[in-house]
């Protein structure tokens, strides 16, 4: 195993979080070497390391203090070891009356400053931008559509309201509630004025969406890191929207999930279960099936990664205010150099004035409720 301490002072946490899957010759005595991207976590500083492995040992080069050291450890049968470090850490509040027009879920960072979950928690969540973070809104097998708002100040997380109703999402037989952890990625932006050439359409003037599709369900306002391993491309009321398919970086099973491909061979029907469920979630309500880009087709991680580089930069240019009239409340605490950056007293607040009170709506059963079509997976067996 690693030693647990370096020079006698400082604790070591080793995070692998890249593995480069080409083989390459290591020059030093090792017939063929499989290099790995490391990074060292110490507190919250993260530094780059590199390991070489070859048969049933791997050897981590740490660069951290400007020489390098060397350590060895058994092969744990996975080609892609996964090590966690600390990550920044970061609590909710929750205003008004839970299942109410007035119910908001605002973020704070752990040292109780408060953050808009759309501009300040960091799209990336390590040097060398392999793990993301994701705002979880609606927690796995849960039914009311939660959504960062956009045009509220610190873009707290509330439920979507239509016709003066809150919303849920309907039971499409076999599926019940959402059937992955469901979000977005922070700091990004689908611009509506951008024509896709990939889908001939245009944005959706949101936050990327992001399915997490791991073992746990989170809970709503979480930030969890993630890797992306593809993406659908849906066509919604003609809008592109991008639903990136990522899983949980510490879920038991992340290190054999590296692409799309993978995702079938650990979760098999999962990709077409999700296909399916975007495809006719809205026809309770009356809506005709949802089309998609690329016949539903998923695409690769590299092809879902160029698409969050991409919204990325389109975010960057709506935080600097170099487009305006969106629609979108830009107000942040820790984007320099942006127009729109408060102090944190500022922000607070924004949180004092949100609603604190308000009537709940009483639950109904049908929530509960099944919908069916007359063909389905199971219609004809």
């Amino acid at each position: 195993m690693f030693p647990s301490c370096v020079g006698g002072c400082r604790t070591t946490v080793l995070l692998l979080t890249r593995c480069f899957q080409q083989q390459q010759q290591f020059r030093y005595g090792l017939k063929t070497a499989r290099f790995l991207r490391t990074e060292t976590c110490i507190g919250r500083q993260f530094h780059s390391a590199t390991a070489a492995v070859s048969g049933s040992s791997f050897v981590v080069c740490d660069y951290r203090f400007g020489s390098k050291r060397s350590y060895t450890s058994a092969n744990t049968g996975s080609s892609c070891l996964k090590m966690t470090g600390a990550a920044k850490k970061y609590t909710t509040v929750e205003r008004g009356a839970p299942n109410s027009t007035d119910y908001r879920v605002f973020i704070k960072t752990e040292d109780g400053q408060s953050v808009s979950p759309l501009h300040d928690i960091p799209l990336y969540a390590n040097d060398a931008k392999t793990v993301y973070n994701m705002v979880v809104e609606v927690p796995r097998w849960t039914n009311a559509k939660m959504e960062i708002s956009l045009a509220e100040g610190l873009n707290p997380i509330k439920q979507d309201v239509k016709k003066g109703k809150l919303r849920f999402v309907a039971n499409c037989f076999p599926h019940h509630g959402y059937i992955w952890n469901y979000g977005a990625l922070p700091q990004t932006w689908e611009n509506p004025d951008h024509l896709d050439p990939n889908t001939g359409c245009k944005g959706d003037n949101d936050p990327i969406d992001a399915l997490e599709i791991g073992s746990r369900i989170a809970k709503r306002g979480e930030v969890v890191q993630v890797k992306i391993l593809g993406t659908v491309a849906l066509i919604d009321e003609g809008e592109t929207d991008w639903k990136v398919i990522t899983i949980d970086v510490n879920d038991p099973v992340a290190d054999q999930l590296n692409d799309v491909n993978d995702i079938d061979k650990v979760f098999p029907g999962l990709l077409k279960a999700t296909v399916e469920w975007f495809k006719i979630y809205k026809i309770p309500d009356g809506k005709p099936e949802n089309q998609f880009a690329f016949n539903g087709e998923a695409k690769d991680a590299a092809f879902a990664i160029k698409v969050v580089e991409e919204t990325h930069k389109f975010w960057r240019t709506l935080i600097n205010k170099e487009i305006e009239d969106t629609g979108i409340s830009c107000l942040n605490t820790t984007v320099e150099g942006s127009p729109y950056l408060v102090a944190s007293d500022a922000a607070e607040e924004v949180l004092a004035k949100s609603a604190s009170g308000g009537n709940s709506e009483p639950h109904t059963d049908a929530i509960h409720k099944w919908h069916f079509r007359e063909e389905n997976a199971y219609s004809k067996l």
